[in-house]
């Protein structure tokens, strides 16, 4: 399938319909104050977000008006939130309730469950969207100066952070904090080492949990994405075998993170861990909490704490 989005316009499209959706309220960002924690060789961005609450009580009132159906918040999209055509499968739209700006969510047109399998369908819009943000893409007016790429995450069910049972990736531009120090990423140091290994699928050294992570080739296509996605699922046990015929669905939830040049694929046992709600961004180094006591508790246990009791034990699938 190939992409509908014309070479070099994202960016520009995204900076554009952010203007519109600020100007007429349908994009509603989420003021945070940010600090940097290190630990186990990562320095976390935590931010406290200051109007979290606003959007749990939004979602809250959907989810307690028993005379309603749940809400498809992307059937039918705002119009307002919308950026491009990306796919005959897919659309770009804004997501409402930013913390980053310029934070994109590939959505399905036709509903899929967030729990279904990623398809090649998906991996082709995706990509699609990452290979923009790469060097030598056109950085629109707007755009942060520094930025170098994005990065991909998905949020594998309701106990890995989704919020919404509609398939969606996501994609947030780089760096993830504009105090990064040089940094991209905040796991930058350990995806460097493992890079520098040359291997095929390997482990990132300091993370004391179950994950694989595995290098994708230079320009990957989204069946060489696919394929990797895959045999990362198949190792972690995360594929649900319940017979031919069957949908084909993740056995367990999972974050999965994605760059043009590397996959990583996280397990997961809980959505939060001591009150503090984790999404795949927590595996990218980077915590948004509620209010200063959440705060407190990172302070206290320690960013990596939190990620461990959110997933699985680092021998469960040896």
């Amino acid at each position: 399938m190939s992409s509908l989005l014309t070479p070099n316009t994202l960016l520009s499209a995204i900076v554009r319909r952010t203007a519109h959706a600020l100007e007429c309220g349908a994009l509603r960002p989420i003021e945070t104050a940010s600090i940097a924690l290190d630990d186990g060789g990562v320095r976390f961005v935590v931010r406290q977000v200051s109007s979290l609450a606003r959007k749990t009580r939004e979602r809250g009132a959907h989810a307690t008006n028993s005379s309603s159906p749940p809400v498809d918040p992307f059937l039918p999209y705002d119009p307002d939130l919308f950026v491009a055509d990306i796919t005959p499968t897919h659309v770009a739209l804004l997501n409402k309730f930013n913390v980053i700006d310029h934070h994109l969510l590939i959505v399905t047109r036709a509903f899929e469950e967030q729990e279904a399998l990623l398809g090649i369908d998906d991996f082709t819009a995706w990509l699609a969207c990452l290979t923009q943000f790469e060097p030598p893409g056109v950085r629109p007016p707007g755009s942060p100066a520094s930025s170098s790429g994005a990065l991909g995450f998905y949020n594998g069910g309701e106990a890995a952070g989704a919020s919404q049972r509609h398939k969606h990736m996501q994609l947030v531009p780089l760096p993830l904090a504009a105090d990064a120090q040089g940094l991209s990423l905040p796991i930058e140091p350990l995806v460097s080492a493992a890079l520098a290994t040359g291997a095929d699928v390997a482990a990132l050294d300091g993370l004391p949990f179950a994950h694989a992570f595995a290098p994708l080739p230079p320009a990957p296509a989204p069946v060489a994405a696919l394929d990797l996605y895959l045999r990362l699922m198949e190792a972690l046990g995360l594929i649900d075998k319940s017979g031919p015929g069957a949908p084909a669905r993740q056995a367990s939830p999972y974050n999965l993170l994605l760059t043009p040049r590397w996959m990583l694929l996280v397990p997961r046992r809980a959505e939060c861990a001591d009150g503090v709600s984790i999404n795949a961004l927590g595996f990218a180094g980077s915590l948004f909490l509620r209010d200063a006591g959440q705060m407190e508790t990172v302070r206290r246990l320690g960013p990596m704490t939190l990620l461990e009791r959110v997933s699985m034990p680092r021998d469960a699938n040896a």
